[in-house]
C-alpha cells in the first residue's frame, strides 16, 4: 500500500488548499460523497471561506485518497476504515510531530547562526 499512496500523492498538485470540486476529481468520487465522509471521519475537517466554500489541505486530500482505497479497493466498511485509521493514527501523529520538531530545530539553528 505504501507504493500506491506514494504514487497517489505524486498525482496531487503542489498547492496548499483544494476546493471540493478539485478533490472530487482527484479522488474520483462525487462531492456529496466527500461531504458524507466529512461526517464519518473527524480527521477530514476542511476550512471554510467566508462564503462557506470548503478548502481541503493536502493532508486531507491524502487522507481522502486513503479512505477511498480502504472503502473501494480493500472493501472495508466505514466503521472498519475508521478503526483502521484510528489504530494507525498514533504512528502517523508521532511521525508528523517528529518531522515538525525537526523543522523547528533546523529553523532555530538557522536563526542562531544569523544572530551570532
Amino acid at each position: 500500500m505504501k507504493e500506491r499512496s506514494s504514487s497517489a500523492t505524486a498525482a496531487i498538485p503542489d498547492k496548499l488548499y483544494f476546493k471540493i470540486g478539485e478533490v472530487s476529481r482527484l479522488a474520483g468520487v462525487p462531492a456529496h460523497v466527500l461531504r458524507f465522509w466529512e461526517a464519518e471521519f473527524p480527521r477530514i475537517a476542511p476550512k471554510r471561506t467566508d462564503a462557506g466554500q470548503r478548502l481541503y489541505s493536502r493532508r486531507e486530500v491524502e487522507l481522502i485518497l486513503e479512505i477511498k482505497d480502504l472503502l473501494h479497493r480493500r472493501r472495508f466498511t466505514i466503521e472498519g476504515a475508521r478503526r483502521y485509521l484510528r489504530s494507525r493514527g498514533g504512528e502517523a501523529a508521532a511521525e508528523g510531530q517528529a518531522a515538525i520538531l525537526e523543522d523547528i530545530r533546523a529553523e532555530l539553528l538557522r536563526l542562531r547562526r544569523i544572530l551570532e
